[in-house]
């Protein structure tokens, strides 16, 4: 059965969404979602250099095959992530260097945020075409940017509320973003 465009997109974005599902990109998620700008900023460069790792890293995974070291995979990833987030860093540093202050130590930590190593992984599992892992890293990363956004704008409410003392800060976060994990659980069975 080929699977659609549309399926991918839907799929990715809500139904199998990689921090509110799949439980990858944990740490900038909880890192980077105090204010809405600088999470809608992580969620474009994570959306870039996710992007950039699947039409990188798809034809990899073809050479590795053809060359039967297929087990160098976790490996070459990782070094074509770390290579990606790093171009990323140079070009954020000179285009936009207010984002780059506010992303801080937390755009270092792309190269070792789990969900763009576990996309590239997982795209080569569900063995998607070229375009088809292009746009289930694109649409993955977007899921990954909502879930950011939508928290961070939860967060920033949660500032002005009157939270017991006991769940402020990291405590109501986690509930949060508990809550909010059970609301995408509703999109299950779309696709």
């Amino acid at each position: 059965m080929e699977i659609t465009y549309f399926a991918i997109i839907i799929g990715a974005i809500f139904v199998n969404n990689v921090v509110l599902a799949q439980f990858l990109g944990i740490c900038p998620f909880l890192g980077v979602s105090s204010k809405v700008e600088t999470s809608m900023g992580m969620g474009a460069a994570v959306t870039f250099v996710m992007a950039l790792t699947a039409v990188v890293a798809w034809p990899l995974q073809q050479l590795l095959v053809a060359w039967h070291i297929e087990y160098m995979q976790t490996i070459v990833f990782i070094l074509v992530i770390a290579a990606l987030v790093q171009m990323v860093e140079i070009i954020l540093k000179k285009m936009s260097p207010s984002l780059y202050q506010a992303l801080g130590i937390f755009l270092p930590l792309i190269t070792t945020n789990c969900a763009v190593l576990g996309v590239a992984i997982l795209m080569i599992q569900k063995e998607f075409s070229l375009l088809q892992s292009v746009v289930y890293s694109i649409s993955t990363a977007l899921g990954f940017a909502l879930a950011l956004v939508i928290f961070a704008g939860i967060r920033e409410r949660l500032d002005f509320e009157d939270v017991p003392k006991a769940f402020r800060g990291v405590p109501i976060a986690l509930v949060s973003a508990g809550i909010l994990a059970m609301a995408f659980m509703g999109f299950s069975g779309l696709v």
